[in-house]
């Protein structure tokens, strides 16, 4: 099943309705809560996905490689679903496991649903135990905190917690789903409502950070994380594919600057693998025996230009809030 998949998943009037999570058991120490413990879990994720990546840059800037492993899946799904392809004979090497979709088989036999990165899956029983991307970050920032590396970011401070959760369920629905509102559409209304929607609410960004340097001030937050892993697919893949085309993230300014800024930070830019993305969105969305053109831009050499953002912060080393 290919990308085009997901236009099933629309209402009467043509609108784009993404499935619901079907794990979303929290981690903590509470009674029916996932324990917290490394080297129990691994990461299933596809480097094409915004929601996977998100959890990519995160396990990165809170030094959890050690303690979560990762399973990385081909960019571009068949009728199976995520393939391991990647890995040597086809299978994940921890899990043994052929595509994302035995993860999901193995928890619920029944399960008929996409199979959807990312996913953590528990390495004891080979079970996925949480496919909830839009709490999983949190999970890792919160409940994952024993064993972060000692120099970790505070990505989601305490006080700060009520305001990002409602900027992120905003940015969600507007911004990081309304591409693909757009891009899925069934109806010249529905698309034209999500286009309109999406391109409202970059107007709001780029004001926003025009003389802010992150989106809560002068440190990344989880929802300069969320944000970041749009405007990175936007130009290579919304802009034309999704039909998102009043204007490419090059044209706005301040947003520009900011996702260079990011971009240039240790686990944002040096995650972000623009080949497996215009794989996977390009090539997925073509018809059945179509012949598959990727596009060889645009040209990412302006993802390492200058963009002078340190100087809303004042500070052009410090990037994070410290715990």
């Amino acid at each position: 099943m290919a990308l085009s998949e997901l236009t099933r998943e629309t209402t009467s009037s043509g609108a784009f309705d993404r499935q619901t999570n079907s794990f979303s058991t929290p981690f903590g120490d509470a009674p029916g809560e996932l324990p917290v413990e490394a080297g129990r879990y691994r990461l299933l994720v596809a480097k094409i996905c915004p929601w996977a990546h998100r959890q990519i840059i995160v396990r990165e800037l809170l030094g959890l490689q050690d303690a979560i492993s990762l399973g990385v899946a081909k960019s571009l799904r068949d009728d199976r679903g995520w393939p391991f392809a990647l890995d040597e004979g086809g299978k994940d090497p921890v899990l043994g496991y052929e595509y994302v979709t035995d993860a999901y088989l193995a928890a619920d036999p029944g399960y008929d649903k996409r199979a959807t990165v990312p996913a953590l899956v528990d390495v004891t029983t080979g079970q996925v135990v949480n496919n909830d991307y839009h709490r999983m970050t949190n999970h890792l920032e919160v409940a994952f905190a024993p064993l972060h590396a000692a120099d970790a970011p505070d990505l989601y401070p305490q006080e700060l917690r009520e305001e990002i959760d409602t900027f992120n369920a905003w940015l969600f629905d507007r911004v990081n789903n309304g591409v693909y509102k757009c891009g899925f559409a069934t109806s010249q209304a529905a698309y034209e409502d999500a286009y309109d929607a999406l391109f409202a609410a970059l107007d709001e960004l780029e004001e926003r950070l025009a003389d802010q340097r992150f989106l809560f001030g002068d440190h990344i937050t989880d929802a300069d994380v969320r944000l970041y892993v749009t405007l990175a697919r936007f130009d290579a893949a919304y802009y034309g594919r999704f039909k998102a085309n009043r204007q490419r993230l090059v044209d706005f300014e301040h947003l520009w600057g900011y996702a260079r800024d990011l971009f240039e930070t240790p686990g944002f830019g040096s995650t972000t693998d623009f080949d497996a993305i215009k794989l996977g969105y390009h090539a997925s969305l073509e018809g059945q025996g179509a012949v598959v053109i990727i596009p060889k831009g645009p040209d990412l050499k302006g993802w390492k230009s200058p963009h002078d953002r340190a100087r809303l912060s004042g500070t052009p080393s410090e990037k994070f809030r410290r715990a």
